[in-house]
């Protein structure tokens, strides 16, 4: 029993719990997952390449759009081939520096896309309501300081939390009711209080910061859709629309499952429910984002059109 010992520098592996009552519930888990990662490949894949080889998209929201495209990939490629390699030979275990490196890369990528969501909230205030300084504001300088703020966040909030949950004792077992090596999970098999306070002052910390940006991304569209609805052009206001949904259902659909899984209240908790928020949360944005901003942009249809042809 070495993994109850007092230190989490005991604990050689974790185990991931979920999926794994039946042989054909794992295989249906892993074709599932295979599907869902296949299709975040291809459309965040389609976007980044569609940006990168049309000199047409080489405009500020596209470049912020191609930094969220390759987030999403690395957030989705963080936790499910893990998972799937799981299913598919029948085991549960994570290796402790894995574990380390899945939450590490995971709120990299995820802190990243906050920021840069935030970011592009920024980006469609000033095209639409300071259309005259949008080269001064958004040149190839800042939109390049923009993005490397947003990774640079990202990168100092996985390493503030990944350092510390790490650094706890650990001493409630080794099991993670959980199909990745999520936080939260963590945190429950920490057996010191005033580590446990510690870590979750810093997320408390994190989702203060979180919903400041929030704060700023709806006041902005605010003052978006009062200046749209001024257009007094219809085609005008429908591609100042055509722009702005997709960004403002993207932060919504991040958000709101976001939040869901953080603030659920326990008595409502259950090992299924937690399950498919996560899932909500971490797995359907990255697949369907890429759908969410191709949709009602023209663009980037065409874009993408010419690189499948």
């Amino acid at each position: 029993q070495k993994q109850q010992m007092s230190n989490s520098s005991s604990i050689t592996q974790f185990l991931l719990l979920a999926f794994t009552d039946t042989r054909e519930r794992q295989l249906l888990h892993f074709w599932l997952f295979l599907g869902i990662y296949l299709a975040a490949l291809l459309g965040n894949g389609l976007i980044i390449t569609a940006i990168a080889f049309d000199h047409h998209l080489h405009t500020p929201m596209y470049f912020f759009l191609l930094n969220l495209s390759i987030l999403d990939l690395a957030s989705i490629s963080t936790t499910l081939p893990k998972s799937m390699a799981n299913s598919l030979w029948n085991t549960k275990a994570i290796s402790f520096s894995d574990c380390a490196a899945q939450v590490f890369l995971y709120l990299f990528s995820m802190g990243g896309e906050y920021f840069l969501l935030s970011v592009m909230a920024y980006d469609r205030y000033v095209a639409i309501l300071q259309p005259l300084h949008y080269e001064t504001l958004l040149g190839s300088k800042g939109c390049v300081r923009m993005a490397v703020a947003a990774w640079g966040s990202g990168f100092l909030t996985a390493l503030l939390h990944t350092a510390n949950t790490f650094s706890l004792p650990l001493c409630k077992g080794n099991a993670l009711n959980q199909f990745f090596c999520e936080l939260p999970q963590i945190l429950k098999l920490s057996c010191s209080d005033s580590g446990y306070l510690r870590a979750v002052g810093l997320v408390m910390l994190t989702a203060f910061f979180a919903l400041s940006c929030f704060v700023l991304i709806v006041l902005s569209y605010v003052q978006i859709f009062r200046a749209v609805l001024r257009i007094p052009s219809q085609r005008g206001r429908h591609k100042a629309f055509a722009t702005c949904l997709p960004h403002l259902a993207v932060v919504s659909l991040f958000l709101s499952t976001g939040i869901f899984a953080g603030l659920k209240p326990h008595s409502i908790s259950s090992p299924s429910l937690d399950l498919v928020v996560t899932v909500l949360y971490s797995v359907v944005p990255p697949v369907v984002n890429p759908l969410i901003y191709s949709m009602r942009n023209q663009e980037l249809k065409d874009a993408i059109r010419k690189v499948v042809s």
